[in-house]
């Protein structure tokens, strides 16, 4: 794979996908559809799938995709493959809260490696360039030409008084019960795969997710997460959390920045 074409093409999919996102978002009214797990989905959705998807396939015919849109690609039995989630946060998005991404990402022999994430009505944007390292954006957003580019990196936690993040539609007893066994000074929520992005520039320390996520919720963050020196490991026993699974169902994780003295759940 050569990674400076893919985080190329990954950066300039990412924007044409916010931009027809964003088109759908603040238009008058927008159809709401129900999947079968009784998850969302938008005609936002589909449509950046079909044009992340088309891009990607034209430009790594011979990479696996494996996409949250398209059920068929789920059944696949893949180590190394693109995994794309064209609008993560369908709930924040239908309720017009902003907080929704568009991710993509390589993983390769079970680790993310490359991945980036666009919140477009955020204005923020975070990717891995082509050595691995995390940078996040600045806007104008220029599809050919990236912009000014800042590096990211976790923070020096201070496990008297963590940083902590949950999430926004998903937070449950479970959560602020492990929580509570840090000494938190902060606490905040957010929605989608941002709140991986937050503990890679350091604007958060630990990111628990007790619940049901899927490979496609979280490779981008997690590769831009590994690329700022973060780590995302298995809830129950710290392992390494790895790609590939069958179904593409992740178990519940931790996100957090190597200082945090993990604790047990």
């Amino acid at each position: 794979m050569n990674y400076e074409t893919l985080v190329q093409v990954m950066r300039r999919l990412a924007l044409e996908a916010g931009d027809k996102i964003m088109e759908i978002y603040n238009s008058d009214d927008f159809e709401v559809k129900s999947k079968s797990d009784q998850s969302p989905v938008t005609e936002a959705d589909e449509a950046a799938d079909a044009l992340i998807s088309a891009g990607l396939r034209e430009a790594f015919p011979d990479t696996p995709l494996v996409t949250e849109e398209q059920s068929e690609s789920h059944t696949q039995d893949v180590m190394t493959f693109l995994i794309v989630d064209p609008l993560d946060g369908t709930k924040e998005f239908v309720k017009r809260r902003g907080d929704f991404t568009v991710n993509i990402a390589l993983v390769e022999d079970g680790v993310p490696v490359r991945g980036v994430v666009y919140a477009p009505a955020k204005g923020r944007m975070f990717y891995t360039d082509s050595m691995g390292n995390s940078v996040e954006e600045s806007g104008p957003f220029d599809k050919d030409a990236p912009g000014e580019t800042t590096p990211m990196s976790v923070s020096k936690a201070d496990n008297e008084a963590l940083l902590v993040v949950a999430s926004k539609s998903h937070r449950d007893e479970a959560t602020d019960e492990y929580i509570n066994k840090y000494a938190v000074k902060d606490s905040k929520s957010a929605g989608s795969s941002l709140k991986f992005c937050l503990v890679a520039t350091g604007e958060a320390d630990l990111y628990p997710r007790l619940g049901r996520t899927m490979e496609w919720d979280t490779a981008a963050g997690h590769a831009v997460l590994n690329g700022a020196g973060g780590r995302v490991v298995r809830f129950d026993d710290h392992t390494p959390l790895a790609y590939g699974k069958a179904g593409f169902a992740n178990p519940f994780f931790i996100a957090y920045s190597p200082d945090v003295e993990l604790k047990e759940g």
